[in-house]
């Protein structure tokens, strides 16, 4: 492994992510592998289904 590889995985592990910016991240995984699969899946259905989900676990809890 490369010495500047080396420092970027040292930084990369003093990165705090919010929970919006980790909310984006997973939104972005999920268009990411699902769009891959289907074409007609798209960033909005994603968003829909990130927030219907939402909805329904908060009621949950």
């Amino acid at each position: 492994m490369s010495e500047e590889l080396k420092e970027l995985l040292q930084a990369a592990r003093r990165v705090s992510m919010s929970p919006s910016d980790s909310e984006g991240q997973r939104r972005s995984f999920a268009y990411g592998n699902t769009h891959f699969e289907n074409e007609r899946i798209t960033r909005e259905t994603v968003d829909k289904a990130a927030e219907k989900l939402s909805k329904t676990n908060g009621q949950k809890d």
